[in-house]
């Protein structure tokens, strides 16, 4: 028998050497080449089918590479949407978002004064908007509201497809896809760019705030943000500018309808609209009630009985023309002058201020000023005289210190300087009341120590030199009359300057000037030098308002209240709103001090005294009147037992504010304080009080004040005192034939505050006294 060779051993024996790792990795080798011989065997034969097939076949996809390309598709586009959503941010709200109108109103709190702020936008909180109303808006415009994330696909789809439906029908889409929630964002954070990067943008906050917000609070946001028509933004100033009310007070009926105009808010503005864009808008109303319905916001018995709300006419946006923008200024500074609200607060919007100011004493004031002085004024025929006549106004309630009214101008518009709140201009003698209740108030004597009362006698005699004081002084009567020893009662109804002039001196120019300071002059209004001797004429410069303010506290008995005009600051949606300061009362000077001016004072509203015109109000009224040097002024101020007003007329160079003289105005050659201001504040006052009862000076007068003489004639309030000429037609005084006047003579038993005329001093006429 042959044998096999040695070098072949026998099957199921073992090797006669151990298994080298080469064998293993030789047979695994082997193993993937046939494993990549089967797939491409079997590649080889799909593609042997592919080819067998039309040409049209092949180009469509295999499954395994349709699964695999959507499969990759759909892990692209989870990563992209993952990345996405985690980069884009929920950004600050845009700053048209934020900004809101501040709107002022009289008095009554619903007559509204003006609206300042670039977006006529007031925000109000959900609680505010009655819940019928948010569910009308929910039917208008996403009644998946309350149900979506943020976004609607389904929605969004729906309206692609009709879109594509509209386009080839008539080349434009009309439907959109949008949530409420989108909205909001697209309003609230972003803009109203069509741009596929905002719309982008838009998705992914609007997911991330759903998440964030409770939908009452997106909900809030979108009615806040969004456009109605008729420049207003938000459902609160809509509200106003379809129906007259705020939004709480809206019915269902108009609610549905302010839900319709969201969609097209001119288009759908019945009052405007085309007639047949009136059926649209009437159609879409009744697909709102129709959804409440639907969704059970809505019984069908209420739905049946809801009839076509119709809106009121539209209405010019408020601003600040004519005299809005002065009575506005008033209150922006005296809230940012007391510390109420910052400029930037007040500027950024979104406040309600009621304000102290009535709109029919503030209408009367203006009608005044145009009855009384503009329609005697000529620039055509007087271009020298009768341009660049300017008034300052205001008005003050004594018993509380409100301001009621203000005239600063003719029309902010048009003059946007507040002549009201200026102080620039010398009061004259409408000063020297002040002067003689620094005078009546402690202990005051003469240089010759005879007690001041309002019977002590001066020497009345023009250009007299002044005694005593800081600086020479010999001041000259209106018109150079002498009047000879004259009671201080008597010398304030005529306005004598030399009186005056020797009474401040006495009582000392320091406390004159600290006594209008506490009466309610500003101490830091120029004019009022302790060193000038002539301070107790007129040189102050107060303001209307401070003027007004010191007689207003003569009326209120020596208790003064610093004037002020906001009655209410609110905030919709905000708790914390700043408090406003209070008004006490503070004594000034005392009651009988202050009622004896107040006795002086009435008259000086006599036929004898420089205020007669003031007659024409035909109510128990004092009040002085004040003409400066070279007749660049001319005041009356003056009160009735229930309200305060002071009236100033200057004429100005509008380039340099340079006072100009008031000679030659409407024709006559000198304007004093008791023509054109006494006629404008009779006029004034006669509006302000129609229809109010008369009211009488209660007054509590000492022994050493009382009248020693037979007063001017008065007689009982309701009828006119004496035959004067209306206030509609002033006259100018013509000036005197005789320089030397025969004043009733006082009786000699009074203390005098000069026994002799002394030597007379250089004159230095400063203040007529008038």
């Amino acid at each position: 028998m042959s044998k096999e060779p040695p070098d072949h051993p026998v099957a199921g024996s073992t090797p006669s050497h151990p298994p080298s790792p080469h064998d293993s990795l030789e047979g695994e080798d082997r193993a993937e080449g046939s494993r990549r011989d089967r797939r491409r065997a079997r590649r080889a034969i799909r593609g042997a089918r592919r080819r067998a097939l039309p040409r049209l076949r092949r180009l469509l996809p295999t499954w395994r590479i349709a699964v695999g390309g959507l499969l990759s598709l759909l892990l692209l586009g989870t990563a992209a949407f993952v990345a996405l959503y985690l980069l884009v941010p929920v950004p600050d709200p845009n700053a048209r978002a934020v900004a809101q109108s501040t709107v002022y109103y009289y008095a009554d709190g619903t007559t509204e004064l003006a609206r300042t702020g670039k977006v006529n936008r007031q925000d109000v909180a959900i609680g505010q908007i009655p819940p019928a109303i948010q569910h009308a808006v929910v039917c208008a415009e996403d009644r998946s509201f309350y149900r979506n994330k943020g976004v609607d696909l389904k929605g969004m789809l729906r309206a692609a497809w009709r879109n594509l439906q509209s386009m080839a029908a008539s080349g434009k889409g009309t439907q959109g896809g949008s949530t409420i929630t989108q909205q909001y964002v697209k309003n609230f954070y972003l803009t109203q760019d069509q741009t596929i990067t905002r719309k982008v943008k838009e998705l992914f906050i609007s997911l991330k705030v759903d998440r964030q917000q409770s939908k009452d609070d997106i909900l809030a946001g979108y009615l806040n943000t969004s456009y109605f028509g008729r420049n207003a933004y938000g459902i609160q100033t809509a509200a106003h500018a379809y129906y007259g009310v705020d939004a709480a007070k809206l019915t269902l009926a108009q609610g549905a309808y302010l839900a319709t105009l969201l969609q097209a808010p001119s288009s759908y503005d019945v009052k405007t609209s085309t007639p047949a864009n009136r059926v649209k808008a009437v159609a879409r109303w009744n697909y709102v009630l129709d959804g409440m319905v639907s969704m059970g916001f809505l019984r069908p018995a209420e739905r049946a009985s809801l009839t076509f709300p119709e809106p009121l006419d539209p209405k010019p946006t408020k601003s600040l023309s004519g005299q809005a923008g002065y009575l506005v200024g008033v209150v922006d500074d005296y809230l940012t002058n007391t510390g109420v609200l910052s400029a930037a607060s007040l500027k950024a919007g979104g406040w309600k201020i009621t304000t102290t100011f009535d709109k029919a004493k503030q209408d009367a004031f203006a009608a005044a000023v145009r009855s009384e002085l503009t329609a005697q004024l000529d620039p055509k025929a007087r271009p020298d005289a009768d341009t660049h006549v300017r008034v300052a106004g205001a008005s003050i309630d004594p018993a509380t210190g409100r301001i009621v009214a203000v005239y600063g101008g003719p029309d902010y518009a048009g003059q946007p300087f507040n002549d009201a709140t200026r102080q620039d201009n010398q009061v004259g003698s409408t000063f020297k009341p002040i002067d003689l209740a620094a005078g009546l108030e402690g202990n005051h004597s003469t240089q010759y120590g005879h007690r001041i009362t309002t019977e002590t006698l001066y020497d009345g005699d023009s250009r007299l030199s002044i005694t005593g004081g800081p600086t020479a002084y010999a001041p000259s009567n209106e018109d150079d009359i002498n009047y000879g020893d004259v009671t201080l009662r008597y010398a304030m109804m005529k306005s004598v300057n030399s009186v005056y002039a020797q009474l401040g001196v006495d009582i000392g120019l320091a406390e004159v000037r600290r006594t209008a300071v506490k009466l309610g002059i500003p101490e830091t209004v120029p004019g009022m030098d302790p060193a000038n001797t002539s301070m107790t004429l007129g040189t102050a410069t107060p303001s209307a308002i401070d003027l007004a303010a010191a007689y207003a506290t003569f009326a209120n008995h020596g208790q003064a209240i610093t004037p002020w005009p906001v009655l209410k600051l609110e905030r919709p949606g905000d708790s914390e709103v700043p408090k406003l300061p209070g008004h006490p009362a503070r004594a000034a000077v005392a009651r009988g001090t202050a009622d004896a001016v107040t006795d002086v004072l009435e008259d000086v509203v006599s036929p004898s005294g420089t205020g007669a015109l003031a007659l024409g109000l035909d109510r128990p009224a004092a009040g002085k009147t004040g003409t400066t040097d070279n007749n660049r002024s001319a005041w009356f101020a003056g009160y009735t037992p229930e309200l305060a007003a002071a009236v100033g007329l200057f004429r100005e160079d509008p380039k340099t504010h340079a006072k100009l003289p008031l000679a030659g105005t409407a024709g006559y050659a000198r304007i004093n304080g008791g023509a054109f201001p006494t006629a404008i504040w009779t006029a004034y006052m006669g509006g302000a009080l129609r229809g109010t009862p008369v009211k009488h000076f209660d007054l509590q007068l000492d022994r050493d004040n009382q009248p020693a003489e037979a007063p001017p004639p008065r007689t009982a309030p309701g009828r006119p005192r004496s035959p004067v000429p209306a206030p509609s037609a002033p006259r100018m005084p013509a000036p005197a034939s005789s320089p030397t006047p025969s004043p009733t003579a006082p009786p000699a038993r009074l203390p005098t505050g000069r026994p002799s005329r002394p030597p007379t001093a250089t004159a230095v006429p400063l203040l007529p006294g008038l």
